[in-house]
């Protein structure tokens, strides 16, 4: 039951880092422009993002030009743009596994070991897309940190870190944490049912088992032992009883007959015929 939550928790967590990964790779939030020294003027604000550039004005106007050509970006953005999509597809492929797999399902109930195996696939991929997703975010907000920091940039083309930096460190760490938990109950339940397999009696009383005449031979050596062993020793006792009983007969039988000697036809005690 506790493994049965730990799952559920995990397939939650992994959920909501996928849908915070797919509003963090849409959004443009990635950089906002940064009002600092002679850069005071706050009428107009540049934001820009994996697929498009924006410009919001204090008149309420907000528009919009997407990049025309993926080969005219830089190396940079076009790894981020690979890295943000095959993330949020092993991100799927990770909630239909683990959706299978998961106790709570009735999917693949006659497999055994196999749903369980299921669930922790579903959880790596839980955790390579946290993973992939964590790359780009960690470069993006290394390069805007360097850029606003260097001396050389003229304050006009510095940026600060945006939203969707934020909530996309915190999709893939939930992600992460998500794909974690569901690998972790996997492993636990592998644990306990091969301790529930690994027990009963290790010496079973079977076919290389001799045993006494009248005792039973039973399928079933961990229920029976008690009985069958006090059954060997009252065999064994017995045995040595007739045993003995037969050899003390033998013996006095022996003795009788040394003791009376058999006297031939006319010889008298005294030796004269």
């Amino acid at each position: 039951m506790a493994s049965a939550a730990l799952e559920l928790m995990g397939f939650f967590l992994g959920l909501v880092g996928m849908l915070g990964t797919l509003v963090a790779t849409v959004l443009p939030y990635w950089q906002i422009s940064a009002h600092i020294g002679s850069n005071i003027v706050t009428a107009v604000a540049s934001m820009k993002g994996l697929w498009m550039e924006c410009v919001y004005q204090s008149t309420g106007a907000f528009q919009c030009e997407t990049y025309n050509s993926i080969l005219a970006l830089t190396a940079d953005l076009q790894a981020s743009r690979a890295l943000m999509v095959i993330s949020l597809v092993l991100s799927m492929l990770g909630v239909v596994i683990s959706t299978l797999g998961m106790q709570c399902t009735v999917c693949l109930e006659d497999s055994g070991a196999a749903k369980s195996r299921v669930a922790g696939t579903g959880g790596c991929l839980f955790l390579i897309a946290g993973f992939l997703a964590l790359i780009p975010l960690s470069w993006t907000t290394h390069e805007v940190i360097q850029t606003f920091y260097s001396p050389t940039m003229p304050t006009s083309m510095k940026f600060e870190l945006g939203e969707s930096l934020y909530l996309g460190l915190a999709s893939a760490l939930l992600s992460m944490l998500g794909g974690g938990m569901l690998s972790t109950s996997c492993c636990e339940e592998q644990e306990s049912g091969r301790r529930r397999r690994g027990g009963g009696y290790p010496y079973p009383i079977g076919g290389g088992t001799m045993l006494a005449p009248g005792v039973r031979n039973n399928s079933q050596p961990s229920q029976n032992l008690p009985l069958q062993m006090g059954r060997l020793c009252s065999a064994s006792r017995g045995q040595k009883l007739v045993r003995s009983g037969s050899e003390s007969s033998h013996t006095s039988g022996r003795g009788v007959h040394k003791t009376k000697k058999p006297t031939a036809a006319g010889y008298d005690v005294t030796g004269y015929v």
